[in-house]
């Protein structure tokens, strides 16, 4: 459960900045460009040093990687909290997101490793589903509710201050209750390969995560090819040093598991559905049904709370089914998705949408946790703080890429000047690349070998 204080910070802090946003704007005087780089700026340092977190934990100790980590996130939340510019916030937010992935690999390889047994690892794995729902349900709540406010001034910077509460005590009991865990023969660490790596994603999640507002401008598609062109050379730096026996930062040996091959193609697939989902629903509803953002915001509530309780029964459904469980949430998901085409309309009732988006939640819920077992299975204590790392990027720049990628065809078919029919079409197309999507997590899990993820009903 220590480990889990990480994951609840990381996840809570993408989503507890969204509803302070116009508060936060108008106290600092803040520009739309330097909101939308304050927002932009987390998600940057931490996709693009999740690798990076992963392999520092293998060679200097996952314990105190995550330690450092969790300090780190809570002085630049203070650094948030008390910025006086736009400018400092920014910059925070970067560092805030530099520190998460720091934090963010080792509460994947200490799950992995503390927990060897299938049985107890698929539980400890549901605590990590539960963890993700808890923080996005809190992170929107407490966002609202802080920036709401009116015993003080300028109550956002509280969304900041209270990661300290969190903190300290998840700092004082890692170091009581947690075992140290490195790979035990001594490496060196690939500064070199650092800088490369880090600079190619940063190219690629910087230009997506700006394409999100600006559009596929010359500017954003010249970096992702120069971030193409980088990774590529970063690739084959890596492959000649692992050669050489020189030190290396990702060890290609990963790329050997079947599952974990499978995985982070399943986990790809899974987030540019889930993140543009969000993206577009939030559309949708306020602009294209009218719906006020606090009704809005109620309705996804239920996302989140169908997410949690999905969280608590899908761990014994995996033991009991195997992947079976996992194919029938992603077919629930389909279900639910297609229900929605024909009942997200102006006239709907409040209580239909969000008994929709809590049997949404419920599909979430049920799968997000088996994906990183079904990755994560197998792996050596060598390889599992880079196979955290990776994973995590893979999930962070899909996320990425389905706002881009979705949100850009939704505002295609919506047109000029959008009308309610239209929002209805465009949301409709955006659901069905959502199910296409699914479709190929459906077939990444057919394709996992069955003793990854086995039937336990019959045995006791």
């Amino acid at each position: 459960m220590v480990v889990l204080f990480g994951q609840l910070l990381t996840i809570m802090d993408i989503f507890i900045i969204n509803v302070s946003i116009p508060s936060i704007q108008r106290d600092l005087h803040a520009s739309h460009g330097e909101m939308q780089f304050m927002i932009a700026a987390y998600l940057i340092g931490f996709a693009s040093l999740l690798i990076t977190g992963g392999r520092l934990g293998d060679l200097y100790g996952r314990k105190k990687m995550y330690v450092i980590g969790l300090l780190a996130f809570m002085i630049s939340s203070v650094a948030c909290g008390i910025s006086v510019g736009a400018g400092q916030l920014v910059i925070s937010r970067f560092v805030q997101g530099i520190s998460a992935a720091m934090m963010a690999p080792q509460v994947l390889s200490m799950i992995q490793i503390l927990f060897s047994d299938h049985r107890e690892r698929t539980k400890a794995m549901g605590w990590y589903g539960i963890t993700i729902g808890i923080g996005t349900v809190l992170g929107q709540f407490l966002g609202g509710y802080f920036s709401s406010l009116t015993v003080m001034e300028e109550p956002w910077r509280l969304i900041f201050l209270m990661n300290i509460p969190i903190g300290l005590p998840a700092i004082f009991l890692t170091l009581k209750l947690l075992d140290e865990s490195k790979i035990p023969v001594k490496q060196p660490f690939d500064a070199g390969g650092v800088l490369i790596l880090s600079a190619g994603l940063f190219c690629a999640t910087y230009a997506l995560t700006l394409s999100e507002h600006d559009g596929l401008h010359f500017k954003n598609v010249s970096l992702v090819m120069v971030s193409a062109g980088i990774l590529f050379t970063f690739i084959k730096n890596q492959k000649k040093k692992i050669q050489k026996e020189h030190a290396y930062l990702i060890d290609f040996e990963l790329f050997r598991f079947k599952n974990f091959n499978l995985g982070i193609i399943a986990v790809s697939f899974f987030f540019i559905m889930l993140d543009s989902y969000f993206y577009i629903l939030s559309l949708f509803f306020q602009d294209g049904l009218k719906i006020s953002p606090l009704a809005a915001g109620e309705i996804i509530g239920f996302q989140g709370l169908g997410f949690i309780f999905a969280s608590f029964i899908s761990v014994k459904l995996i033991l009991k089914y195997g992947k079976k469980a996992l194919i029938a949430g992603l077919s629930f998901i389909i279900i639910v998705l297609i229900v929605q085409l024909f009942l997200f309309r102006v006239q709907t009732n409040f209580t239909v949408f969000c008994l929709l988006l809590f049997l949404h939640g419920l599909g979430i819920g049920s799968v997000i946790p088996s994906l990183a077992n079904i990755a994560m299975s197998g792996m050596s204590e060598k390889l599992i703080g880079n196979a955290s790392g990776v994973y995590n990027t893979f999930q962070q720049i899909a996320a990425i890429v389905g706002i881009v990628a979705v949100g850009s065809v939704f505002y295609y078919v919506l047109g000029v000047k959008p009308s309610v029919e239209y929002y209805h079409e465009a949301f409709s197309v955006a659901l069905l690349i959502n199910i296409f999507c699914l479709i190929f997590v459906m077939i990444c899990v057919f394709k996992v070998p069955n003793h990854v993820l086995p039937e336990m009903r019959h045995r006791k």
